[in-house]
């Protein structure tokens, strides 16, 4: 058993600060094999995600503390639609289609998702990022 606790969520956020990226996975999934792919995901402000889709799999963000900003795209790199997650707000989370461009925004330190996907996992490949 593994808790989900600030403790939990203070390490990986902690982790997130001291990272190039700016942002921390932590996987619960045993392998990158896995047919689901559950994770948290530390991101801090100023954290770099390209414009992207999943081809092969949905994919669920379940925001626990923080605060997002997560915006959708078309194929011709239009924002069509966006969505703040604030769990303080009553808006805890959002679910992304397959093929559907996303990306996000974070507008408070500290924030963690809850991420779940179909596994195995799959690096982004370049048609699948939006330029």
């Amino acid at each position: 058993m593994q808790q989900i606790n600030n403790t939990l969520l203070d390490q990986v956020s902690r982790q997130a600060q001291e990272s190039p990226r700016l942002r921390m996975n932590h996987n619960f999934h045993d392998s990158l094999d896995a047919k689901a792919q559950r994770l948290l995901n530390a991101l801090e402000p100023g954290t770099i995600l390209p414009i992207h889709r999943h081809p092969h799999t949905a994919e669920t963000y379940l925001l626990l503390r923080g605060k997002i900003r997560v915006m959708f795209y078309n194929d011709r790199k239009e924002e069509t639609e966006s969505v703040v997650l604030d769990p303080l707000n009553g808006c805890f989370g959002v679910h992304i289609p397959a093929n559907q461009w996303h990306t996000l925004e974070v507008l408070e330190s500290g924030s963690v998702l809850f991420e779940v996907k179909d596994g195995p996992y799959t690096p982004l490949d370049e048609k699948d990022i939006l330029k």
